[in-house]
């Protein structure tokens, strides 16, 4: 009787194992946490017109007259907040062109830029076409977020509003749509202003002022793929960004999924070591 089989003297640790191992052989599973797939936005640079004269204080908003600045700050502020997902970058010109938030899903601190933004920062003139190239330039893939590979699968868009006329800058505003558009950037321009009147107690009053150059920006949103917007008013211009909004849609995110965790290794595990512990023993009864 001492030199009977391991499996004769522990039939019980043998069947167990042959349990666990018939579990091992069912693949058993377990969900994990629901897992959201990410949001597909776009790489979205926002270009904002300080030059002098948008310290022209004829838009309405709220019921009172500000200037030009204030509705298009409360306006950009209202379509950052529809842009969740999106890479969003702040850049200013007047005289040069300064980016004062690079691509970013911190959209708190493109807000916060765009708050502290004022009339005549980057200048008094206007440089669209420096605007445009710089926008391009840092629209190149690659270049949200530190550097990720994964901007380069996105659309690049750039929104620039202004209200006045290219009086500045090294690179044409022509120029520079042909860069945008051979970098894939789609361009939509607005042109922002009133009809050269001021309000003054509620009576419009005609003033003298720059005019805007409808003819190029509209050259320039068809050399890229954009459109060429025109606001006249504080709801005009809401009314386009609510519309490049929906040019422009953030993708939603598919349904969330629960990943299926492999759990075959413990009964493998346990089937291993109850096979070694039968032998084990048996090898001690022997002895």
């Amino acid at each position: 009787g001492g030199g009977a089989a391991p499996g004769r003297r522990f039939p019980w640790l043998l069947a167990l194992a042959w349990i666990a191992l018939c579990l091992a052989a069912a693949r058993p599973q377990q969900l994990g946490e629901p897992v959201q797939p990410p949001l597909e936005g776009r790489e979205l640079m926002l270009a904002l017109d300080l030059s002098g004269s948008m310290q022209e204080p004829d838009m309405v908003l709220g019921g009172r007259p500000v200037d030009r600045l204030t509705a298009a700050k409360a306006v950009l502020a209202d379509f950052l907040d529809r842009r969740r997902g999106d890479h969003v970058g702040l850049l200013v010109f007047g005289r040069r062109a300064y980016v004062l938030a690079p691509l970013t899903r911190d959209h708190a601190t493109v807000r916060q830029q765009l708050a502290d933004s004022v009339v005549g920062l980057a200048g008094q003139e206007t440089a669209i076409g420096d605007a445009i190239g710089l926008a391009v330039k840092r629209l190149r893939p690659g270049s949200a977020d530190g550097g990720r590979d994964d901007s380069s699968t996105r659309d690049r868009v750039l929104v620039l509003l202004t209200d006045g006329v290219n009086t500045a800058g090294l690179l044409d505003p022509l120029k520079a749509a042909g860069l945008a558009a051979d970098a894939g950037v789609r361009v939509h321009t607005i042109a922002f202003g009133g009809d050269g009147t001021l309000s003054i107690f509620g009576f419009q009053i005609p003033r003298g002022g720059e005019q805007i150059d409808e003819e190029t920006l509209q050259a320039i949103a068809a050399e890229t793929g954009g459109m060429f917007f025109r606001a006249r008013d504080t709801a005009e211009l809401a009314g386009i960004y609510a519309e490049i909004d929906r040019l422009e849609p953030v993708e939603l995110p598919g349904v969330a999924v629960r990943p299926r965790l492999e759990r075959y290794h413990w009964p493998l595990a346990l089937a291993f070591g109850l096979g070694l512990l039968s032998l084990g023993l048996g090898l001690w009864r022997r002895a």
